[in-house]
């Protein structure tokens, strides 16, 4: 059991979303970083899609009432257990009554807790993701609360998870050539030209050659972009069409939204583009106020992408489970 001792707003419980519902309206939510999620549950030898606590408002502290072994992953800041400054994406073992401590990070905008065992949460719809348009899900449907109480899973022994000091190297570092940086501190995030790119002028030329800042006016719905206003050349009335996290539109104002994890499940703007989905998670460490650009991409380019994360994961499951099957032989 972990209980929340201090916490801010929108602070939830999310795993890997619910997908499959879209059709009767249903958000499929989840982690607005699912990278830092599949990682931190795959270092401890949780299901990827386990449900972990994302922290996006600071400072958070959780107490232990039993021990645990977690990862804080996403932040590229210290975790702070019992006062003393622990690693990020690094396994640390964690005693009953001890507190962890999460403060704002320096760059990033979330932090993850994951807890081997994941959080005994009754999944809703096939997930124990927190929807906070439909009040449901995570833990009653809300942000966290001080007070809250959240059970662990039951897999949390010793010999079943890494020890402490088992880590792995962040994202950006490790897929540093996947994943390329600005020279000017800019967000670099690639997209696909969607189905209503051709109604602006010079192949939307203005919306890939500026430089975007996002909006105050941005949550976990939907990204809204400042910068010069991009229009079509012709007004098309177009019906409501299905939409996805990722789809960038272009309401009258013609400043774009991208859609983000609790995504609209429709909308009526022309879709100028669509965010990679091995793109998103760098949205969704983007703060308010981050300026990003959109680097045209190719459909091969998003599948090499995806190829080389996978490999990434992929190599983090394999390390785990070796460091377990040592710990179990020398039991």
């Amino acid at each position: 059991m972990i209980e929340i001792i201090e916490t801010g707003p929108f602070n939830t419980v999310q795993d890997l979303g619910r997908p499959g519902y879209r059709d009767i309206g249903v958000s499929a939510s989840g982690a607005m970083d699912p990278l830092a999620v599949r990682i931190g549950n795959s270092l401890l030898g949780n299901d990827e899609g386990a449900a972990v606590l994302e922290i996006q408002t600071f400072p958070f502290c959780l107490r232990f009432d039993r021990r645990a072994v977690f990862i804080v992953s996403g932040s590229d800041g210290a975790p702070l257990l019992d006062g003393i400054e622990k690693l990020s994406w690094c396994a640390h073992h964690a005693e009953a009554g001890q507190v962890l401590e999460l403060r704002q990070p320096p760059k990033l905008a979330r932090a993850y807790v994951c807890i081997a065992g994941g959080l005994d949460i009754a999944p809703v719809m096939g997930s124990r993701s927190t929807s906070l348009r439909g009040g449901f899900g995570g833990h009653a449907g809300r942000p966290l609360q001080k007070g809250d109480r959240i059970a662990i899973g039951d897999d949390a022994s010793l010999l079943a998870v890494p020890p402490s000091g088992l880590a792995v190297v962040e994202p950006l570092v490790a897929l540093a050539d996947v994943f390329p940086q600005s020279t000017d501190g800019a967000v670099l995030v690639r997209a696909l030209p969607a189905g209503e790119h051709g109604l602006f002028a010079e192949d939307g030329a203005a919306f890939w050659n500026q430089t975007w800042r996002i909006s105050a006016r941005s949550d976990r719905t939907g990204y809204r972009l400042s910068g010069d206003p991009i229009m079509p050349t012709d007004v098309v009335e177009m019906r409501s069409h299905g939409v996805v996290p990722g789809v960038i539109q272009v309401p009258p104002g013609g400043e774009p939204i991208v859609q983000m994890s609790d995504a609209n499940t429709a909308g009526g703007y022309p879709k100028i583009a669509g965010v990679i989905e091995c793109d998103l998670w760098r949205l969704g460490q983007a703060r308010i106020g981050s300026r990003l650009r959109f680097v045209r991409s190719t459909h091969a380019q998003a599948r090499a992408v995806e190829q080389a994360v996978a490999r990434y994961i992929e190599d983090v499951k394999v390390t785990s489970g070796m460091v377990k099957r040592a710990l179990k032989a020398f039991a």
